[in-house]
């Protein structure tokens, strides 16, 4: 008979926490999971799934519009936020009981309290008390604000979900994924949108050309975008928010959303006492194998600040099954992580940019086509595609694929196997293009770009 309560407790019920106690439960362990707010997480919750639903809906005035060229008369339209965000959320109810129930059919056993650690095995969840032999964190992160005056007057993408109105005027201030999202939901619903960044291009870190397209075409679709600026003060005036700005200038405004990054939740948790250690930037420390300091302790997903994205944190949490409870110690590659930006249009990205494949292998080949997608032919809409292969000129592996355009997600994630798998450009050009499409210019691509080889032999 064990001497703790459960072999496993898992701290919070997102996607890597219920991945790990349905996964660990189905290997005969007794698992238990406390969760203080709402199965699912983030991702579930308050972030990727009503986000895209919210995209979705964005993108019909679009739609409407670019009816008349293929032949179509669409009548007078109108939208109802409140009928939005009433759907919504009946699909994220739907979605966490969903949740539920696998926690239920896997044996799980759930509490709907605050977790706290006493020390190595012993956690205080809600007024009980419980052990266990190993315990995994997976508390994911939340938004945070940056410093300055009046941000109390603001609200993050947590509040965007659930506002009771559409705002006529929009301050997002961000340039990250999240910000230039909810720039592009707010704009394609009828909002007066400004987008304010601090850095030079917005999408730090990204492939430059995907950065430098989607500025471009953001700013088509009427979103007026402010670069190299900081908010300094919001102040409440007038009919809703006067925003002064680095530059001197005001901006009246009747919603400020901060997008400036997010924090691991790691406040209560009582990592101190037992012996987790914090890093400067507030993550949890692990090891390859997502083990603590702590040896019995283990975490998942974005409160390690490793690869914040749902289904990195469901792939960490297989490994963590697989080391403890399979007999097979891994760890999860964290190499070539395919991701999306639901933006308009959206960007997807599978391995390095070209900067970053230029200082890890030297010389390389760029392949990159901007043009008109098919569907604007007849739509008569100003919006261009950009793909890009990022190809190692000593090995032709074909190391970072970019796409800014309609479907980018859906075709960059079937070009990340091959990523994944080493495909070389070769491989690509031998590969039959399906027409007429636009994926099919990632394998007609044939001559790498001049700038490319210059820029190459400096």
């Amino acid at each position: 008979m064990s001497a703790y309560d459960f072999d496993l407790f898992v701290i919070g019920g997102g996607s890597g926490g219920v991945r790990g106690a349905r996964m660990a439960a189905a290997t005969g362990a007794k698992v238990g999971l406390a969760e203080s707010y709402r199965y699912g997480g983030t991702c579930v919750i308050r972030g990727c799934v009503p986000k895209k639903l919210m995209s979705y809906a964005s993108h019909f005035h679009e739609d409407f519009e670019d009816a008349v060229g293929f032949g179509w008369t669409v009548g007078e339209t109108s939208f109802d936020w409140n009928s939005l965000i009433a759907n919504k959320d009946k699909e994220i109810d739907r979605l966490e009981g969903i949740y539920q129930k696998l926690l239920d059919n896997a044996g799980v056993k759930s509490f709907r309290a605050h977790a706290e650690l006493i020390d190595p095995h012993t956690v205080q969840v809600g007024d009980q008390r419980i052990t266990a032999e190993t315990i995994l964190i997976a508390t994911g992160g939340s938004p945070s604000f940056p410093p300055g005056e009046g941000w109390e007057h603001a609200i993050s993408s947590n509040e965007a979900f659930h506002l009771t109105g559409l705002p006529k005027r929009a301050l997002v201030y961000g340039g990250g994924f999240i910000a230039v999202e909810f720039a592009g939901i707010f704009n394609g619903m009828g909002s007066d949108v400004k987008l304010v960044y601090r850095g030079e291009q917005i999408l730090r870190g990204f492939d430059d050309d995907v950065r430098n397209t989607l500025a471009e075409e953001i700013v088509k679709k009427g979103i007026s975008l402010q670069v190299q600026t900081t908010i300094e003060k919001i102040e409440k005036g007038g009919d809703g928010l006067l925003v002064t700005l680095s530059d001197g200038t005001t901006v009246e405004t009747d919603l400020v959303m901060a997008a400036t990054g997010r924090r691991p939740n790691i406040k209560n948790l009582g990592l101190e006492a037992a012996g987790v250690k914090v890093s400067e930037s507030g993550a949890i420390e692990v090891d390859a194998q997502s083990r603590t300091s702590q040896s019995n302790i283990f975490a998942v997903g974005d409160v390690t600040d490793r690869i914040n994205l749902t289904p990195v944190a469901i792939q960490e949490a297989m490994a963590f099954v697989d080391t403890v409870y399979r007999g097979n110690p891994r760890a999860m590659n964290h190499e070539d992580v395919p991701s999306a930006v639901f933006s308009h249009p959206p960007v997807s990205t599978v391995g390095l940019s070209e900067a970053d494949a230029r200082k890890t292998y030297g010389p390389v080949d760029i392949y990159r086509s901007n043009f008109r997608p098919m569907k604007h032919t007849l739509s008569g809409r100003d919006e261009k595609t950009m793909m890009k292969l990022v190809v190692d000129r000593a090995s032709q592996r074909v190391v970072g694929v970019h796409m800014v355009g309609l479907d980018a997600p859906e075709i960059v994630q079937g070009l990340a196997v091959a990523v994944k798998a080493g495909a070389t450009k070769q491989m690509f050009d031998a590969t039959v293009g399906i027409h007429p499409t636009a994926a099919e210019e990632f394998v007609t691509m044939r001559e790498p770009v001049p700038e490319a080889i210059e820029k190459a032999a400096e």
